[in-house]
């Protein structure tokens, strides 16, 4: 049975598709049976601009268990990124040296 429950937000963001990079407006999350994944239930994330049309569309669909981890490493990339953020101050120099 299909619950057809979706959790919704507004994002900002671009997303790649058939046609290349377009605005992404919104995010529609669910946990159900996936179209396309050969799973019995998947998470499905659907990144659209519902202004554009159904081809305005990025769809993953993955377990539950690469969803959860997913979240995790979505959460550690924002912590260190915004610490390395912080530390680099105003303008940060970086240089590169080859090896011999």
């Amino acid at each position: 049975m299909c619950s057809n429950i979706v959790e919704q937000t507004s994002i900002f963001g671009s997303g790649k598709g058939a046609q290349g990079w377009f605005e992404l407006r919104q995010a529609n999350v669910y946990y159900d049976h996936p179209f396309h994944a050969p799973l019995e239930h998947a998470l499905t994330i659907d990144f659209v601009n519902p202004d554009m049309g159904p081809s305005a569309r990025v769809a993953v669909e993955m377990s539950a268990d690469s969803a959860r981890e997913l979240v995790r490493c979505i959460q550690a990339a924002l912590a260190s990124g915004a610490d390395a953020h912080l530390a680099e101050g105003p303008m940060v120099a970086i240089s590169v040296k080859s090896m011999p």
